[in-house]
């Protein structure tokens, strides 16, 4: 039989066998809001927003999915056996954050957290199986639905809705409030891991602060041995090699010092870091002064901003030992800046020059042997341009690694 034009009858469809389902225009209108309600939750839980937010939309969109006129979130506060109402909606001000529920069997929140097994109680007024919760009775609450609210690990709390309406909760209901629950639940979980990781990674810095500080205090230590071993050497030689050491430890503590000082223990401001190098450097070859032009907040990796101040250390001693011939008032310039993916880097003198047959891949001297193995490990290329009118050393290093 058709349907005529103007029958406001309800729509149903015919099962396979010929049975007529028991389901109306309304209720199919309601279940699929409750699928729709199941989709936004899903949205705004992988939007990763903070976990409140997501509560708060959670009983507001279960409570319109269901309907009813409450809805809200208890966390389980295993120390008090006992639920705190962490969100909800239609209760008043001062139950949300506030009021607290029992989790024993007696209750329907706690029944369904200790047994895992949803709860629809349509009768609370006269149920044999739970006592009738003090707040229930204060807002005139007759029906409750609850279920688990379960992560990976301990769990949450319950989902519940609750009624003073003559609208019977069915186990219909209980596939939407659950689906609501599991994405709450998953939401909770990924919060929970993410501040465990926040954590751990917070520790792991510290550590890593307090290495770096303990590393620092070492090797100035180690400097400092260097320098009285050296002031007890009669052997020029051996004060000087001596000497040498101790500002390329130096040099390495500096980089410490800055790590621990810092938040980023991964990276070094390098513009900053060689300045306080050449300072040091600076009070250790009285008869130079070092002028530093260097670029500040170009971040570069740790283990090349070590090996790069070490080679700007070895051209400096090495400017302020042969170029000037040990005369007073000479001066040496070192200039870093950044430029196309790439640092460049010199030191200048205005000394004597270099030999004519000066040829860097063959000397032999331990600083410039220095120089050539820090260049290689930092892929870095390197040039000298020598005249009557001094010597300047140019790198160019590339900020990041090759691969």
């Amino acid at each position: 039989m058709g349907t005529q034009q103007g029958d406001e009858s309800p729509v149903v469809e015919r099962a396979a066998g010929g049975d007529v389902p028991d389901i109306t225009r309304q209720a199919l209108d309601q279940r699929i809001r409750q699928q729709e309600v199941l989709s936004e939750l899903g949205v705004i839980a992988l939007q990763g927003g903070d976990v409140t937010t997501l509560l708060n939309e959670t009983v507001r969109l279960v409570a319109e999915g269901v309907p009813s006129e409450f809805c809200k979130v208890l966390e389980f506060m295993p120390g008090d056996n006992c639920f705190t109402v962490r969100a909800g909606v239609g209760w008043g001000p001062d139950v949300v954050g506030v009021a607290q529920v029992g989790a024993d069997l007696a209750s329907p929140a706690g029944f369904a957290l200790k047994t895992g097994k949803p709860v629809i109680s349509n009768h609370l007024g006269n149920e044999q199986r739970f006592r009738t919760p003090e707040l229930f009775a204060r807002f005139s609450i007759s029906r409750a639905m609850n279920v688990i609210l379960q992560g990976d690990g301990t769990p949450f709390g319950v989902l519940e809705v609750d009624s003073r309406s003559d609208r019977d909760f069915n186990e219909k209901d209980i596939p939407f409030l659950q689906g609501a629950a599991n994405i709450l639940g998953m939401a909770i979980e990924r919060e929970r891991n993410q501040r465990r990781l926040e954590a751990a990674l917070e520790r792991q810095e510290f550590l890593l602060k307090e290495m770096n500080h303990r590393i620092k205090n070492s090797l100035s230590i180690v400097g400092s041995m260097l320098r009285l071993q050296s002031r007890d050497r009669s052997s020029a030689t051996a004060t000087e090699q001596l000497e040498a050491a101790a500002h390329r430890v130096d040099a390495v503590a500096r980089a410490h010092e800055r790590l621990y000082q810092t938040d980023n223990v991964s990276q070094l401001d390098v513009g900053r870091y060689i300045e306080q190098v050449c300072s040091d450097v600076d009070e250790s070859v009285a008869h130079c002064e070092i002028l530093v032009e260097a670029q500040h907040d170009v971040m570069i990796a740790t283990d090349r901003a070590i090996p790069l101040a070490l080679i700007v250390n070895e051209l400096i001693a090495n400017s302020a030992k042969h170029a000037y011939a040990g005369q007073s008032g000479c001066k040496i310039w070192v200039r870093m800046a950044r430029e196309a993916g790439a640092l460049r880097v010199s030191v200048r003198d205005e000394g004597i020059g270099l030999p004519p047959a000066f040829d860097l891949a063959k000397i032999r001297g331990l600083g410039m042997r220095l120089v050539r193995a820090f260049v290689q490990q930092l892929d870095a290329e390197i040039a000298t341009n020598s005249t009557s009118l001094g010597t300047e050393f140019t790198l160019v290093i590339p900020l990041e690694p090759k691969l």
